[in-house]
């Protein structure tokens, strides 16, 4: 087999590559998935989060709109602090007798990890959830500052 040969069975397989994955269905596929993950009416997507540093906190703030309180979850580690969202669905269909006839139940969950510099005691830690955006609070321990000479 000669190398020129050889260069076009390999472009030839590339061009085939190429075709599979931008012709339909499989494009289709592929946009579809991307969009899944890309689209902000996903509730188990990621969310939003954000931390700025002032003199005596670190504070660190979600996104997290139209989730009920009830459904935030805020976990403290010594290195970091972990918020997560749970979303549960039930549908139910019943006859005209209403007697359930159909039942499903479906649930998501996303969570969003933020490493800290320092080490985080859960008694430093405060957060508050209102119109859409979670705020949590985390002091910095003050050391003491020694002299050198």
């Amino acid at each position: 087999m000669s190398k020129d040969s050889n260069k076009n069975g390999f472009g030839d397989l590339m061009h085939s590559m190429n075709e599979f994955f931008h012709e339909r269905p499989m494009k289709g596929m592929l946009q579809s998935i991307d969009d899944f993950f890309t689209s902000s009416a996903n509730p188990f997507g990621s969310f939003p989060v954000e931390m700025t540093e002032t003199e005596d906190h670190y504070v660190v703030t979600a996104e997290l709109p139209g989730v009920n309180k009830e459904q935030i979850k805020l976990d403290v580690f010594p290195q970091y602090i972990t918020i997560s969202v749970t979303n549960k669905e039930i549908y139910s269909e019943e006859n005209e007798q209403r007697q359930t006839i159909r039942r499903k139940q479906s649930m998501g969950k996303s969570s969003r990890t933020v490493p800290f510099p320092r080490v985080v005691k859960e008694k430093d830690v405060k957060a508050s959830y209102k119109n859409g955006l979670l705020t949590v609070k985390v002091n910095k321990e003050s050391g003491n500052r020694i002299q050198i000479e």
